[in-house]
């Protein structure tokens, strides 16, 4: 057992095999240890959040040290059946690979029972164990750009179902109808780890049933129809993105989703206060300004995060139009019909707009923050919309101006980023993690809420071959693609990822990273060295 640190407040434990990974996660379920968040368990390891105020970390290591991960855990969890077509890309392929006959495939494949071992890549997706021991192909070796919804695939010792149609590198044996992902379920995903799974041949026929992957109320516009007393703001342009965002979903790991949220939760909380609302109160996110909305009704906004250059328009009783600046970080009392115009950053990316007593948004599995990646929470916003503006709630109390972040990134400056070396440092040659630190790095116009893609002179060189089986990512990890040019994860990152991470940004410097303008010269200043924590020896509990 390897506890490797990830974060300051996050580290990643591996172990021998899966059976391992699944006892240990089996004792840290039954018997919860103070101070963890968050269990992520994969292939070989468990990516383990804590709060560093409750537990410290070489503490934590010691106490997960002692449990006895030598007894192999019986799953008996729900049996899911699923019945699939095999009539995949690569069936024929995967029977070459392996020496054998199609149907000889088809009937190893069925003759199993999986478990769901872990989850994450995509909602819904599950990494399915225990088939025939024979079906161990490696993924193809050049992935696919689109791989349709309810493909089922095979990659090393797993089996899986892709729940949305999605880029992939897995071989692609058969079609399945059956929902993987369906927010109409009081559980959206049908496969959680410790599921048992089946599947079980059927004939070819058109694709006429349901898709495998059933968004239900997040493909809805998700803002309530607006009462004819409610006040209101009426969308009428949206810049390069306008997003509901709120602190987010954490907890959401056995469905195969990160928390998502705000990109800078600082700046959010901020807007909040400025207008009297509870700190995890909904704000719109717009991205690089453009943003214009009318209000209807009298209502108090305020807008934080990027510093962007405020517009009212506003009409007088003659029918004249006027135009006069307005201040960001303090609160604005709107008039109905009063229109407010963004400009274009003069720094930073995000901007946060908040209204008093908050949006009247529907929530989609406990939050009302649109992650991009896994489509799963509110539609961007789009011209026309109207959004319902929720009654101010009794004791609410308007804050005073705020200043401004007086470091906002600004893509003529250098910015730092305090990063925690780990978990896997060791993947990469000594110069390359030189490299890593003494180089300038510069934000590509690839970057998203995603993750910030960069690049630099000198690309980063591993020391190690080896295929890394897939393992949890938290936000702010910086994995290196063969390319060896760094990605940045930040709040809507999938859950897990197959490709080492050199590094980790530190947490306080989260929000500035989801601040950072493209082209943006950017640097990592480590504030702690990649070393091992050691654990006392593993005895039975």
């Amino acid at each position: 057992m390897r506890f490797l640190p990830v974060n300051l407040n996050a580290m990643l434990i591996e172990l021998d095999d899966l059976d391992q990974t699944l006892t240990l996660l089996d004792g840290l379920q039954n018997r919860p240890l103070a101070g963890v968040l968050e269990l992520i368990p994969a292939a070989r390891t468990i990516l383990v959040h804590f709060d560093p105020l409750q537990v410290a970390a070489a503490e934590l290591a010691a106490r997960i040290g002692r449990l006895d991960i030598t007894a192999r855990v019986e799953r008996s969890g729900r049996l899911v059946e699923i019945p699939v077509r095999y009539e995949g890309d690569d069936l024929e392929e995967v029977a070459r690979i392996l020496g054998i006959g199609i149907p000889e495939v088809i009937e190893r494949h069925t003759g199993s029972t999986y478990t769901v071992a872990f989850t994450g890549f995509a909602p819904g997706f599950a990494y399915l164990s225990g088939g025939h021991p024979s079906l161990n192909v490696p993924r193809r070796k050049t992935p696919r750009t689109r791989i349709p919804a309810g493909a089922v695939g095979l990659a090393g010792l797993f089996s899986g179902v892709y729940p949305q149609a999605s880029p992939g590198g897995w071989q692609i044996i058969g079609v399945t109808d059956t929902p993987m992902w369906d927010l109409n379920r009081k559980e959206p995903a049908l496969l959680q780890p410790g599921h048992r799974v089946r599947f079980v041949a059927e004939k070819s026929r058109p694709l006429i049933a349901a898709p495998a992957y059933a968004t239900g109320p997040a493909e809805s516009r998700s803002t309530r129809p607006a009462d004819a007393r409610q006040a209101t703001l009426t969308v009428w342009k949206t810049g390069v993105q306008a997003l509901f965002q709120d602190l987010g979903r954490p907890g959401q790991a056995g469905q195969g989703i990160s928390a998502s949220g705000a990109m800078d939760r600082g700046a959010l909380k901020q807007a909040n206060a400025l207008v009297g609302n509870p700190a995890d109160c909904t704000c719109i996110e717009l991205a690089y300004g453009g943003f214009e909305f009318e209000a209807s009704g009298d209502s108090v906004v305020a807008v934080t995060g990027a510093d962007v250059p405020l517009t009212r328009v506003s009409r007088d009783a003659d029918g004249t139009l006027r135009r006069w600046p307005e201040s960001n970080h303090a609160p604005l009392a709107l008039s109905s019909g009063d229109r407010l115009a963004f400009g274009q950053p003069r720094a930073g990316v995000r901007a946060y707009l908040a209204v008093r007593g908050g949006f009247d948004v529907e929530p989609v599995l406990g939050s009302r923050s649109t992650d991009t990646l896994s489509n799963v929470g509110p539609k961007p916003l789009a011209a026309g919309d109207v959004v319902g503006i929720r009654p101010v709630p009794r004791g609410a109390i308007v804050g005073h101006p705020a200043q401004p972040c007086p470091d906002l990134p600004r893509a003529d400056t250098e910015v730092t980023l305090d990063v925690v070396m780990g978990p896997r440092t060791d993947w990469f040659t000594p110069e390359a993690v030189t490299l890593f630190s003494e180089q300038v790095w510069r934000v590509t116009p690839e970057s998203n809420r995603v993750g910030i893609r960069l690049g630099a002179a000198q690309p980063l060189t591993r020391a190690l071959a080896a295929e890394l089986p897939s393992e949890g990512t938290a936000a702010g990890a910086i994995q290196v693609p063969p390319s060896g040019l760094p990605v940045l994860f930040l709040a809507d990152h999938p859950l897990t990822g197959g490709y080492p991470v050199i590094a980790c940004v530190a947490p306080y410097h989260l929000d500035r990273a989801g601040q950072i303008p493209v082209g943006t010269p950017v640097r990592f200043r480590p504030i702690q060295v990649f070393s091992e924590t050691r654990a006392e020896p593993a005895a039975v509990a």
